[in-house]
């Protein structure tokens, strides 16, 4: 069942982050806390949404996204989608994805947007619901070591 999400979701939430991504594939090292805090801080932005996938009372996944203002029409920005890993693969990440098509829809936003690792699985289930590849959008990143 999909619902909206709320602040007392957030340990939960937080479990399932650090279980998606502390593994070999993502490399990450979250703490509950600093996950719970990560998550948060996306709720507090300007324009957010949110929606938990719920099997039995038992939270399998999230999705945090905010309305991003851009200069021709704004737009549904994904920050952050996770399902546990036991539960991959059940349709839980294509449902919470199918909410956030409707939320565009109703808002009459542009489309979604989101970024991921190019060489992580989660590249295929996008391109699986007909998220393409922008050839002209670069990520970047500076380190400001000292």
């Amino acid at each position: 069942m999909i619902r909206e999400i709320c602040a007392a979701d957030m340990a939960a939430c937080a479990g399932i982050l650090c279980a998606v991504y502390n593994n070999d594939l993502w490399q990450c090292r979250w703490t509950t806390e600093t996950a719970a805090a990560y998550l948060a801080d996306i709720m507090r932005m300007p324009g957010f949404f949110g929606y938990v996938d719920e099997e039995d009372g038992i939270i399998c996944g999230a999705v945090f996204a905010r309305e991003k203002i851009w200069w021709n029409a704004s737009e549904a920005y994904v920050e952050e989608i996770f399902v546990h890993p036991d539960m991959q693969r059940s349709g839980c990440g294509t449902r919470l994805m199918g909410q956030i098509e409707c939320d565009v829809r109703e808002r009459g936003l542009a489309g979604i947007t989101l970024s991921t690792n190019r060489y992580a699985p989660a590249s295929a289930f996008y391109r699986k619901l007909g998220f393409a590849d922008c050839g002209h959008v670069l990520f970047m990143a500076k380190t400001c070591d000292e």
